[in-house]
């Protein structure tokens, strides 16, 4: 199947054959079971030394008949530190343990325990990444993502431009994406921040943002802009194009579209079907 590659004024430039990985059948269970396995948790936890700063070591003799000792005492006994101390008498506070005013926590949350990511199978990622990069070249899957379009607003996709346009200032990338995806697609394509509303606001999520456009380079583009997300070809995940939903709005440069069919040159066309006639489960 041949594609238009697109000059930066939104002008066919010349066609190419768009790779087979852009026609395979969309799994959405995998995309989600690989979503939810590269998920993190924040890892939290109190300070190791938090109820432990005090002067004194906070521990007592539990013998019989030894100098400070809280045997006989009709006393808890717990970790104590001396206060003052008068002959054989102590003035002394509970310490350390969590039963005490300003003692460590019983059971504290540890660092360890949330670093562990779910296993995933090298097969079911590599069948994850070819649906999410395959839903990105779906006009149906892309429409039932954004709900404020239509799918008569989507051009032919996927977007392949030239890669000139990584060399665009901003003003000129801006205004050089509007032609390629039209201006339908360009409110969406904008990354957008606004102040939540309700309660969430003082509960730590103030404020909510969209996704936005992709856009795709090739292993030695570089461009510099905070407008969009962008994302290499060597290095993309199911993550970049599917967090939030299958059909990501993305933009591919020539280059990435190239360096994407090598990775993916031994797909069995058996795998293969045609855009129009491709399956998809919501």
């Amino acid at each position: 199947m041949k594609i238009s590659v697109l000059d930066i004024h939104g002008n066919e430039k010349e066609k190419i054959d768009l790779p087979r990985i852009f026609s395979q059948t969309i799994r959405n269970d995998l995309i989600s079971r690989i979503i939810e396995a590269k998920k993190i948790q924040q890892p939290y936890s109190p300070s190791p030394v938090g109820g432990k700063q005090h002067s004194a070591s906070g521990k007592i003799r539990h013998r019989r008949h030894v100098w400070q000792t809280s045997y006989g005492r009709g006393m808890s006994r717990i970790p104590r530190k001396v206060m003052s101390e008068r002959g054989t008498q102590f003035n002394w506070v509970g310490a350390e343990v969590a039963s005490t005013v300003g003692g460590r926590r019983a059971h504290p949350p540890k660092i360890l325990s949330m670093g562990n990511r779910k296993k995933i199978n090298k097969k079911e990622l590599k069948l994850a990444l070819e649906s999410a990069i395959s839903a990105t070249a779906n006009a149906k899957v892309i429409a039932q993502k954004y709900s404020s379009i239509n799918k008569s607003e989507i051009k032919k996709v996927p977007f392949v431009v030239d890669s000139k346009i990584t060399t665009l200032k901003t003003k000129e990338l801006l205004g050089s994406v509007k032609k390629i995806i039209g201006v339908h697609l360009f409110n969406i394509a904008i990354r957008s921040k606004s102040v939540r509303a309700g309660k969430g606001k003082s509960r730590g999520r103030k404020y909510k943002k969209n996704a936005g456009l992709l856009l795709v380079t090739g292993e030695k583009e570089r461009i510099k802009t905070k407008v969009f997300e962008t994302a290499n070809a060597k290095n993309l995940s199911v993550v970049h194009l599917a967090d939030g939903g299958i059909g990501r709005l993305t933009i591919y440069t020539e280059k990435a579209v190239k360096e994407i069919e090598n990775n993916f040159t031994d797909l069995p066309k058996s795998q293969t079907k045609e855009l129009g006639d491709k399956k998809w489960s919501h």
